[in-house]
């Protein structure tokens, strides 16, 4: 690591030895010198390209591989420690959404909510927000909508998906609202499938079940509903220290749940050029097999000002 991140290493991690290089060294050579010269070199997934090519340069004829090969297998389960911290980190999101729900949005544009949607993540407790979605009307139907300055109105409906982190761990929680008293008749039909195909979702998830049987179950509901096509995303991923991580519930990935688990359930169905209705909540497998959600909030379609 650089020299000026030595400090906060030493006090994140204190256990484990640095090495580290001024703005002069080369830390590629560095590196070269301290990994020995066998075996295949494991890297991060994100790491930048222009890194990984260096690091090539600097260790010519050696194999490069994903080095989560192996910390998918420990990241995927979690110790009662971690398990804690996602339980209290969903906790806090929790209670940003129930404030949340006090908010104004009509007239005001999705850019403002979501800063609101921020500043009450940070209030209960996170420590950094990593993203806040706020879609409303057509931009709903998008499912990463880029939250923007298009203002809310009266009568449309919002998809609110927003998280971040305590002490590391991640949160991710999605609720629809209907800005106004009276939601339409559509709007509510669409948000009951979701509804219940995010309760299939957690009937069928149990120790010993496939990712992707879990995503069937969801997504077969959704399908005899008639809004089989307008599903179009995988019913959730696996959360802890990153957001997206092992294992994901979706078609193909036959990986048995296993108690330590944990994954978001978020079905939604989406209407181009109307409006769109998603629900998540973050489930772990107890040691019991069976699923236990995180977020405890109301997931029924409220209503805001």
């Amino acid at each position: 690591m650089p020299e000026l991140e030595a400090p906060r290493a030493a006090v994140a991690a204190p256990d484990l030895a640095r090495a580290t290089w001024s703005e002069t060294d080369d830390p590629y050579a560095l590196v070269a010198s301290l990994i020995g010269q066998a075996g295949a070199v494991g890297v991060a997934d994100q790491m930048w390209a222009s890194f990984v090519l260096r690091l090539q340069d600097s260790l010519p004829g050696r194999t490069f591989r994903s080095a989560s090969e192996i910390t998918r297998e420990l990241r995927m389960r979690k110790d009662p420690g971690e398990l804690d911290a996602l339980r209290a980190v969903s906790a806090a999101a929790d209670r940003a959404y129930v404030r949340a729900l006090d908010l104004e949005f009509a007239g005001r544009t999705e850019r403002e909510v979501g800063a609101d949607l921020a500043a009450l993540l940070r209030a209960e407790g996170h420590d950094e927000v990593m993203f806040t979605i706020v879609a409303a009307g057509e931009d709903g139907a998008s499912p990463h909508h880029h939250t923007g300055d298009r203002k809310i109105r009266p009568g449309e409906t919002v998809v609110l998906d927003f998280g971040g982190t305590r002490a590391g761990y991640g949160s991710d929680i999605t609720r629809t609202v209907h800005v106004g008293d009276h939601p339409s008749e559509e709007a509510v039909r669409v948000h009951d499938v979701v509804l219940r195909a995010q309760q299939a979702g957690y009937d069928a998830a149990r120790s010993g079940a496939s990712a992707q049987s879990v995503d069937a179950a969801a997504r077969t509901l959704i399908a005899d509903a008639g809004y089989g096509d307008l599903f179009i995303h995988r019913l959730g991923h696996g959360i802890g220290l990153d957001g997206h991580e092992h294992p994901y519930l979706v078609t193909g990935n036959d990986q048995p749940l296993e108690p330590g688990m944990a994954f978001s359930i978020e079905p939604g169905v989406y209407l181009p050029g109307r409006f769109g209705v998603r629900i998540e909540d973050v489930a772990i497998i107890g040691d019991d097999g069976r699923c236990e959600g995180l977020n405890r909030v109301d997931r029924a379609l409220a209503t805001v000002r």
